[in-house]
């Protein structure tokens, strides 16, 4: 990492810097996106690609060695990596060619990520705070202004957590008043701390380690639910006490410790889960019980062995890559492969405006049209100075721009139909 602001810039910068303000529709403030669905809903977007790709407008370096994706709220954008032996949050001026504001250090560097070093958290804006979580545990609160650490805790020595194999690579979920996160152990696999204190709420110990996953939330039988892929499968808190209230174990690698990477789908009373390894991927229905809830599964299959690239339910059809690199396209109530094609790679995916942004792990990003009625490629291109790692972190599209994160490397693409 090459910019470290001293303190007079600081200032400097942060005098320049924008006001802060709300997110809006056209912002990106955390993983997946607002909903955590990886649903952008901007319109006018291209729909299909020249020759090359979109336009490049700018490329940044210094942001650090990592995976982490970015958060984009107003003109800033928000991501971690490690530099100068620390780990460090940055944030980017997206109007100034990704010009750096302030970088804030949470620590040393304290976990090689399983062999891939670096932070794979996306940062999470709520208000004038950012939250984060790094690799080996690090929680921490900022302000969102200057990057001051408001407060922090430590997944391992505050809460009885343990460092997963590759490090922890969530991504916060802020909800009201809460964070909630996943510790991992029999003290807090699931916790909710208070937003603004950093003080605990509840711990809900099932027992179960953390793996790589982000919590959504769910309303199951009108029971606000904090829903996780943990090691040992997929679980169900009530969000008001973390009282657990179901499990779902078909999607889990249990052999290997868990694997667990893709952020579970809600929709209505279903849960959709899946993972890499020869896994695949399963429908369950939550059904309220009297005061309990049981899991029935709908179906299982190794039509979508989904291991890092997360997954998109649009309508009744749900598309994700399956292991080893087949963009696949599911009816989400059958399971029944709709079609498939092995031209995207192995990628992860976003959707926005009718396309899905389809990046291989290799590098090449695709535009493939967001439909059952087949495969359509619109426009395929691999991205300048590509680093030698593979391109893991997802990508983000807002206000008409798409971020691609390489390592060390921020690129920005203008993506608009039109000129506004």
């Amino acid at each position: 990492m090459k910019c470290i602001l001293p303190s007079m810039a600081l200032v400097l910068a942060l005098l320049a810097s924008p006001a802060l303000r709300p997110a809006t529709a056209e912002d990106w403030p955390c993983w997946r996106g607002p909903n955590r669905d990886a649903v952008c809903e901007e319109k006018g977007l291209l729909q299909a690609w020249p020759d090359g790709g979109p336009r490049l407008l700018w490329k940044t370096t210094g942001v650090g060695e990592g995976y982490s994706g970015p958060a984009v709220v107003g003109n800033m954008l928000y991501t971690m990596g490690n530099g100068n032996g620390k780990q460090w949050i940055v944030a980017l001026d997206v109007t100034r060619k990704g010009q750096q504001v302030w970088a804030s250090a949470t620590g040393g560097i304290h976990h090689d990520g399983g062999g891939f070093p670096g932070p794979r958290s996306t940062p999470t804006i709520d208000g004038d705070r950012l939250y984060t979580l790094g690799v080996a545990g690090e929680l921490v609160c900022m302000n969102l202004r200057d990057g001051t650490i408001r407060w922090q805790h430590h997944m391992v020595r505050d809460f009885g957590g343990a460092i997963p194999t590759w490090g922890y690579a969530e991504s916060v979920l802020i909800d009201g008043d809460r964070l909630i996160c996943t510790p991992g152990g029999r003290q807090a696999t699931l916790a909710a701390l208070n937003k603004l204190t950093g003080e605990p709420v509840w711990k809900s110990p099932i027992g179960d380690g953390a793996c790589y996953s982000s919590i959504i939330k769910a309303t199951i039988g009108n029971i606000p639910q904090y829903v996780a892929f943990v090691s040992n499968g997929v679980v169900g808190v009530r969000a008001s006490d973390g009282q657990f209230l179901w499990r779902y174990n078909a999607p889990a690698l249990t052999k290997n410790g868990g694997i667990s990477i893709a952020t579970p789908i809600a929709y209505g009373q279903t849960i959709f889960a899946a993972a890499g390894y020869g896994v695949g991927g399963g429908l369950v229905w939550v059904r309220p019980v009297g005061r309990q809830f049981q899991p029935r599964q709908v179906y299982f299959t190794k039509d979508m062995k989904n291991h890092h690239g997360g997954l998109i339910r649009l309508g009744d059809y749900l598309y994700g890559c399956n292991d080893p690199g087949i963009l696949t396209c599911l009816n989400y109530k059958t399971g029944k492969v709709v079609w498939r094609s092995r031209e995207p790679g192995k990628c992860s995916l976003l959707y926005a405006d009718g396309m899905l942004y389809c990046r291989d792990e290799k590098g090449p990003i695709s535009l493939v049209e967001a439909t059952p009625e087949g495969f359509r490629m619109k426009g395929r291109f691999q991205q300048p100075g590509r680093s030698n790692k593979n391109a893991w972190p997802h990508l983000v599209i807002a206000d008409g721009r798409m971020y691609v994160r390489d390592q060390d490397a921020l690129l920005c693409y203008d993506v608009r139909a039109a000129k506004r």
